[in-house]
């Protein structure tokens, strides 16, 4: 019964913004590390953002760097990402994803223990 289910994702024209939800069920938020992830078409799955189980440290891809911003509501048991000036390269299935907590301070490389069903996001004039 541990969900992660995601909503948000769309059509938006260039320049536009989106953002993503990710609402946890079966579980608190609370302690774990979340991100999010895209997989372009043909393309493997990457790292945009997360936070650690810590909830110290924050991590951008260099590629959504300035433009988007992970956040997190855990009295809503819910994460976001807000996703600024969008490009047609953002275009990408979006996956949110929670990790239990961990010693690695690096949160885009470690192992994720439960994933989103994945929400598409297409950015198109």
């Amino acid at each position: 019964q541990l969900q992660l289910v995601e909503s948000g994702g769309g059509l938006v024209q260039p320049g536009g913004s989106l953002r993503l939800s990710c609402a946890a069920s079966g579980f608190t938020l609370d302690y774990y590390a979340i991100g999010w992830f895209r997989q372009a078409p043909g393309k493997e799955r990457e790292g945009v953002s997360c936070i650690s189980s810590s909830g110290v440290s924050t991590e951008y891809a260099e590629f959504v760097k300035g433009r988007f911003t992970i956040s997190r509501d855990n009295a809503k048991n819910t994460f976001y990402l807000q996703m600024n000036d969008l490009k047609p390269g953002d275009t990408a299935v979006y996956y949110c994803a929670v990790g239990v907590p961990t010693v690695q301070t690096q949160c885009l490389t470690r192992r994720y223990e439960l994933w989103g069903q994945g929400t598409q996001v297409t950015v198109s004039s």
